[in-house]
């Protein structure tokens, strides 16, 4: 498995841009100079038509940064959903804006600490004129100062469906959450009656939810190995420089195993991340097995490795001031985010018809 010379292009200039522009500020560049708002979106809304391999990339990098951008929750779940309903409509209304950039979305999914269909408890009923409302609360919510387009799951009659909210709807109502992660935000959204737009099929809200969540692992797993390559990256260069004994420290043979064990892990995530790219742009059927393969390898290695690059560091890495600890964070967010590891086993477990014991 491959990448373009394009793809290895696009790595460049988005490594580039972030070196120049750090946190936040990094999105209008991007998105103006590079279009990465819209990378997976479909020309014919605005976007650049292009793949989850183009996704990959520019998510490592992401990774390699510990960028705070919205990529994931505004152009793979919330422009990934509104593709999965098929609804045309509303994909014209709201994804020009998401592929620009000029809009943020997110994807209210989440509740009690689940993103399983079954979990969703949020209720939408209908209304007069079409409208529905939803009451509930949503959790886990990927966040940004400014969001402009909500959709919200929630359970109707006819089961899971997706919803159109507006962020300044009567009864609904965002409060941002403390985070262990304080690189990525979120947010909760408490909707008491709020107004809603059904948004595809009703009750067909699960199978897009399917969809999208296997299309986020696939792009959180590549941000995850971006992470991990560079928490090496830091740890293999502190152990040339770091002098102990009159001996640099990674002049010792348990350091160069515990380096060269990370370098397997590092490796081995890379190749299950680029699988579920792979997958997802030419065999979709393969994709679900290929996300839960990625989401649990990635997630596992890249907390590994945050976990050695602070124990080679030695004292400086558990300070404040050092990367390291962000990295760590980084690591345990994202490694529960959309299902912990042996959630995703479970689900590797279930479909191959296998009985766990």
């Amino acid at each position: 498995m491959r990448l373009t010379e394009e793809q290895e292009e696009l790595r460049s200039a988005v490594r580039s841009l972030l070196t120049r522009h750090e946190g936040a500020e990094a999105w209008r560049p991007l998105t103006e100079q590079i279009g990465v708002a819209g990378l997976a979106v479909p020309e014919e809304y605005g976007g650049a038509g292009g793949g989850a391999r183009d996704v990959h990339v520019l998510m490592e990098e992401l990774g390699r940064s510990l960028s705070p951008l919205p990529f994931l929750g505004s152009a793979v779940l919330t422009a990934g959903a509104l593709l999965a309903t098929g609804d045309k409509a509303a994909c014209g209304r709201l994804l020009p804006g998401l592929a620009e950039g000029g809009s943020v979305g997110t994807l209210a999914w989440a509740e009690q600490g689940s993103w399983d269909p079954e979990a969703i408890h949020a209720e939408a009923v209908p209304g007069p004129g079409g409208a529905w409302h939803i009451t509930g609360t949503k959790e886990h919510v990927l966040d940004w100062p400014r969001v402009d387009v909500l959709l919200v799951a929630a359970r109707t009659a006819a089961g899971v469906s997706l919803f159109d909210v507006s962020v300044d709807a009567a009864g609904a109502h965002r409060t941002s959450v403390v985070t262990m992660d304080g690189t990525r935000s979120q947010a909760q959204w408490v909707l008491d009656g709020a107004e809603a737009r059904l948004i595809g099929v009703d009750g067909d809200g699960g199978r897009s939810l399917a969809q999208v969540r296997d299309l986020a692992c696939a792009a959180l797993a590549a941000e995850q190995v971006g992470a991990a390559a560079r928490c090496l990256e830091l740890t293999v260069a502190y152990a040339r420089d770091r002098v102990q004994f009159g001996r640099p420290i990674g002049s010792f043979q348990a350091v160069k195993h515990r380096l060269a064990d990370a370098y397997v892990l590092v490796e081995s995530a890379r190749s299950a991340a680029l699988g579920a790219a792979f997958a997802a742009d030419q065999d979709p059927g393969a994709l679900p097995r290929a996300a839960a393969v990625a989401k649990s390898v990635c997630s596992e290695a890249f907390s590994a490795v945050a976990g050695e690059m602070i124990q080679l560091h030695g004292g400086i890495g558990i300070t404040w001031e050092h990367d390291a600890h962000r990295y760590f964070k980084r690591a345990h967010g994202a490694g529960e985010l959309f299902g912990s590891a042996a959630r995703h086993r479970a689900r590797l477990v279930a479909g191959l018809g296998l009985t766990r014991h």
